[in-house]
């Protein structure tokens, strides 16, 4: 696991976005849980000014940070301020949670090309977050949509590559 790496993003409900990535490339686990907030410990009642976020983790031989953030701007709408299908509020912001100078510029870099692109109907609103302190949700909400696969998600591929 020493060569694997981690990214940090949110996209709105966690359990579409685990669902999708879970079996993209590369991809070697995926939690589901909270950053970005405002307590510790923060559950699923209570978790103010968190993200339901996820924790890829992932082998950079076989995808890499650029590959991952093409990959979260096909699956949810990144124009809506807090919101994701029928969920809003903060809870359910787009972000990406920064860890380095090299992650900042490669998000910068993916939110010029999907704004180019004009393939959403306004301008990407992904905040880019420091990276802060990730909180597993409880042991419900991981795997959710693999153990009850008619649940409720607002997550689906929308596009081709943007790259």
């Amino acid at each position: 696991m020493e060569n694997y790496k981690k990214a940090y993003i949110a996209g709105g409900c966690f359990w579409g976005m685990e669902d999708l990535f879970m079996v993209r490339p590369g991809i070697i686990d995926t939690e589901v849980g909270y950053i970005g907030g405002e307590n510790e410990n923060p559950t699923y009642r209570n978790h103010p000014g968190h993200a339901e976020g996820i924790e890829l983790t992932y082998d950079p031989s076989k995808t890499n940070f650029k590959e991952i953030l093409d990959y979260f701007y096909r699956i949810h709408d990144p124009s809506t301020v807090d919101r994701q299908g029928n969920d809003r509020g903060a809870s359910y912001r787009s972000a990406i949670f920064i860890q380095d100078e090299e992650e900042e510029k490669v998000a910068e870099e993916v939110i010029q090309i999907v704004n180019n692109s004009k393939r959403w109907s306004g301008k990407v609103v992904t905040t880019l977050e420091p990276i802060a302190k990730f909180w597993p949700a409880e042991p419900e909400h991981q795997d959710y949509l693999l153990r009850i696969p008619n649940g409720y998600t607002c997550h689906f591929e929308r596009f081709g590559t943007f790259l």
